[in-house]
C-alpha cells in the first residue's frame, strides 16, 4: 500500500505496487485431493490484477474511477466537491440533465470530461439499518458488482475502486469492506481478462480496515490462505459474493416456469439459491418471483388463492414490483452471449420519429440458448424505448423450427412484461412471413394477445418495410436482402402504403 500524501501531481497505474509485489513470492503448497482449502485460494494472477492505495482518488490516472454519492447526484462532502471541481462544467452538466437520477443500488456512467480519468461511475450505497441488514448487504453487494460489469461493457481496464459503502450513509466500514472485496475477487475469477489494474483506493476512515480484510480474499501465500480458512466470516457469500439470505434458499421446481418448455414436460426437484434474483429487491414476496413455485400442498395452494382477494392495484403493484425486479438482473447480469447473437437490437426510427427495435428470427438458437438471458437481455434493450410509441420489425426470414421459442414462453413473456410494453407498441412488422408464422401469430394474438392483434402487420418483403421507414434508419441484414432478391426480384412494385397504418 502506497500513501499520495499531499502531492497533486498525476499517480499513473505503473507507479503503485500491485499486490502480489507486496509480499515476498514464496512456493505455494502442495495440496491433496482431501485437503480443505479456502474458498478464496491464493492465486498470483488475479493479486496482479489489484492494489491497494491511499490517496485523492481524482489524481490517478485511470480509465475511471467510482463516486459515492446519494440518489439526486448532488451528496455534499469533500469527495463529490472535488470531483465536481477536477472536472468542471460539462461533468456537472452531464450529471445534473443527462443521468439526474440513480437508485440505491445502481451505478451510472459519465464521461470524466476534465479529469485525469476517462470515465466516472456514480453509485449510491444503501443506508445501514441494524432492523435492515440483509436488504442493505444485497443493495451494497449490486453496487459494486454493477459498478464491475459497467467496466466489463464499457472496456474499462483500469479502475480507481473507491468505498461506495460510507460513514455518511452509517455504513460500519468492515462490514462494507468484505462485501467490496470478495465481489471483485469473484468477478475476477470469471472476467479476469477483462481487468489490467483495480485499485482499492482508501482513506484515513477505512484503510486499516482493508489492510485487514484484503489477505483474506486475496491471500498471498500459503500461510495467509490458511490464516484466512480459519478467519473468515461464516456468510462469504455465493459464487458472485452476493450475501447469502437462508430464508431464500428453498426447494422449487427446477425453473417451473419453463418447464412446460422441457422435452417430456417432467417435474424434477433441485435446491437453488435464490438470493441473486433478490439484488435491489426489498420487501419482496419470494412468491412473487416469475421464475420459482414453491413446492406446496396443492389443496393449500389453492385454498390460499380463493382466500386472497387481491385488488386491481394490488395487483398491478405486484407486476410492477415484479418487473422491477427482472430489469434490475438484466442491469447486472453477463448477457454477453445474448448479445453476441445479433438476435434482438435497436436501430433508427420510422417516418413518424418512432424508434425501431429489430429482431432477427435466424440468428436465435432457440433450443440452446439460454430463456431466462434472452427474457433479460429483451428487457435490457427495451426498457428505454418503450417510455413512448415505437416500433419492431420482426425478420421471419429463413427462420426454422430451431429458430422459434415454444408458444408457452411467448405467453409468459408477454405476461411478465410491464404493461408499457402493450401500451406504446404501435406496429409490430413481420417481414417474409410464411403460412405457419401466420397461423401462429394469428393463434397468439387471438387466445393470449387480443390487445396487440390490430398491432400486427404482415409484410412480403423488404421494399415492403421502405414504404414504413427509411432505408438508412434500419439495418436490415445482408441475408435477408439476399433473401428478398430471391424471392422477388430485384426490383418489385408495392403498392401505396394503407394511411391509418403508417399512423
Amino acid at each position: 500500500m502506497e500513501a499520495l500524501g499531499t502531492r497533486d501531481e498525476i499517480v499513473d497505474t505503473s507507479t503503485i505496487t500491485r499486490w502480489n509485489f507486496t509480499k515476498l513470492l514464496e512456493q505455494p503448497k502442495e495440496y491433496g485431493p482431501d485437503d480443505e482449502r479456502s474458498p478464496f485460494p491464493w492465486r498470483n494472477d488475479l493479486n496482479s490484477k489489484i492494489a491497494l492505495w491511499s490517496g485523492k482518488l481524482t489524481r490517478l490516472n485511470v480509465h475511471a474511477i467510482t463516486h459515492s454519492t446519494n440518489e439526486h447526484m448532488n451528496d455534499v462532502n469533500p469527495l463529490s466537491e472535488e470531483l465536481f471541481k477536477q472536472g468542471g462544467p460539462g461533468l456537472v452538466k452531464e450529471v445534473q440533465e443527462d443521468i439526474r437520477v440513480c437508485k440505491t443500488g445502481e451505478a451510472k456512467l459519465s464521461k470524466g470530461h476534465n479529469l485525469i480519468a476517462r470515465y466516472v461511475i456514480h453509485s449510491v450505497s444503501p443506508r445501514y439499518n441494524v432492523k435492515y441488514i440483509t436488504a442493505a448487504e444485497s443493495a451494497l453487494f449490486s453496487c459494486y458488482r454493477t459498478i464491475m460489469q459497467i467496466c466489463k461493457e464499457a472496456d474499462i481496464r483500469t479502475l480507481g475502486l473507491g468505498a461506495i459503502h460510507t460513514l455518511r450513509r452509517n455504513y460500519p466500514p468492515e462490514k462494507g469492506a468484505h462485501i467490496a472485496i470478495r465481489t471483485v475477487r469473484r468477478f475476477l475469477e470469471k472476467f479476469s481478462d477483462s481487468f489490467d489494474l483495480i485499485i482499492f483506493v482508501c482513506n484515513d476512515e477505512n484503510l486499516e480496515v482493508y489492510n485487514k480484510i484484503l489477505p483474506l480474499y486475496f491471500p498471498r501465500s500459503s500461510n495467509e490462505e490458511e490464516f484466512a480458512f480459519d478467519h473468515l466470516p461464516s456468510d462469504i457469500g455465493n459464487d458472485e459474493g452476493e450475501p447469502i439470505i437462508k430464508e431464500r434458499q428453498i426447494r422449487i421446481l427446477d425453473k417451473p416456469t419453463f418447464a412446460a418448455l422441457k422435452a417430456g414436460n417432467e417435474d424434477f426437484e433441485q435446491t437453488i439459491d435464490l438470493n441473486k434474483v433478490f439484488s435491489q429487491s426489498i420487501n419482496m414476496d419470494v412468491g412473487h418471483h416469475p421464475f420459482s413455485s414453491m413446492e406446496e400442498d396443492p389443496d393449500k395452494v389453492k385454498a390460499s388463492k380463493m382466500l386472497q382477494n387481491y385488488s386491481s392495484d394490488q395487483k398491478k403493484i405486484e407486476a410492477r414490483r415484479r418487473y422491477e425486479m427482472l430489469l434490475q438482473r438484466s442491469k447486472t447480469e453477463d448477457l454477453t452471449d445474448i448479445a453476441a447473437l445479433h438476435c434482438l437490437y435497436r436501430t433508427g426510427v420510422d417516418r413518424f420519429g418512432r424508434p425501431i427495435v429489430v429482431v432477427v428470427g435466424k440468428n436465435y438458437p432457440a433450443h440452446t440458448a439460454d430463456p431466462e438471458k434472452t427474457l433479460l437481455y429483451m428487457i435490457r434493450i427495451m426498457d428505454p424505448v418503450v417510455e413512448t410509441e415505437y416500433v419492431v420489425v420482426y425478420f421471419h426470414t429463413e427462420s426454422g423450427g430451431k429458430n422459434q421459442p415454444a408458444m408457452a414462453y411467448f405467453k409468459m413473456v408477454y405476461n411478465l412484461l410491464d404493461h408499457r410494453y402493450r401500451k406504446n407498441l404501435k406496429h409490430f412488422y413481420i417481414v417474409h412471413p410464411t403460412w405457419w408464422s401466420k397461423l401462429a401469430t394469428w393463434f397468439f394474438t387471438t387466445f393470449a394477445a387480443s390487445d396487440i392483434k390490430h398491432k400486427v402487420h404482415n409484410l412480403k418483403g423488404v421494399q415492403y418495410l421502405y414504404t414504413k421507414i427509411n432505408p438508412d434508419q434500419i439495418d436490415v441484414p445482408t441475408f435477408v436482402q439476399e433473401h428478398d432478391i430471391k424471392v422477388n426480384g430485384a426490383r418489385y412494385v408495392v403498392p401505396e402504403p394503407d394511411s391509418q397504418e403508417g399512423l
